[in-house]
């Protein structure tokens, strides 16, 4: 992990998906910077681990069900009285060709990724209005533009997080907030059982996956005071992949 630039003294950070992987990293990225950050995770014993070891708030919630995530904002405000910056980082995988995809294999990849982006976002934009400034990091993927065998459900939904990116920073510019995404190539728990000679293919031009805290790198910039200028961006944080 590279030196900490940033300083979030006093800022209310929710992180979702925050257990593992690109979330645990962002988590810690933002601990370090002197954030106050509240870990959301639906595996309430990961979380409860991760939050010890990053020294931060682990709150257990399901990002698909609209009163666990009210209940998330409210626990949040009732800590610290503001929330400043939103990472939609939750993610499941339920990998199918099309035709066998189940009804329920496509409702649970659509209400996690976009529902819970969707939801998160939702709940705090009031406070993010009253405060007049809000920074929303939305995570989706290169395959929400260009697809993937056995993946109709994921890519849909991070497509549809392209767009809601897009349409919420139109929406709240107005109130100070900016909304942006970033597409990642990180070397996470979804990417461990690609077979070694299909890497090459994924990791474009660098020909290695990313290390989460890289992927932490580029969100704490775009959630950064020194980003105000930047919303409704899809920032590739690919190594070169999407080229």
């Amino acid at each position: 992990m590279g030196n900490i630039t940033y300083d979030f003294t006093g800022k209310s950070v929710i992180v979702t998906g925050a257990a593992r992987g690109i979330g645990q990293a962002l988590a810690r990225h933002f601990a370090e910077a002197k954030a106050t950050v509240f870990m959301v995770d639906f595996d309430k014993a990961e979380l409860d681990k991760a939050a010890r070891d990053v020294g931060a708030i682990g709150i257990p919630a399901d990002v698909s069900n609209t009163d666990d995530v009210e209940r998330v904002v409210s626990t949040v405000i009732d800590e610290t009285g503001r929330i400043d910056i939103l990472v939609n980082n939750a993610g499941i995988l339920r990998d199918k060709v099309l035709w066998k995809l189940t009804d329920d294999d496509w409702n649970q990849v659509l209400n996690v990724h976009a529902g819970g982006t969707f939801r998160f976002t939702r709940a705090c934009v009031p406070h993010f209005r009253k405060q007049e400034f809000g920074r929303v990091v939305n995570i989706t993927s290169y395959t929400g533009l260009h697809g993937n065998r056995g993946q109709a459900n994921y890519a849909t939904a991070k497509a549809g997080i392209i767009g809601f990116t897009k349409t919420a920073a139109k929406e709240l510019a107005a109130f100070g907030v900016t909304v942006n995404a970033i597409s990642p190539n990180a070397a996470t728990r979804m990417t461990a059982s690609i077979p070694a000679d299909k890497i090459a293919e994924l990791t474009g031009p660098i020909s290695r996956f990313a290390d989460p805290s890289e992927m932490a790198d580029a969100i704490c910039f775009l959630a950064s005071e020194e980003a105000g200028y930047i919303t409704g961006v899809v920032l590739p944080v690919d190594g070169g992949v999407s080229m």
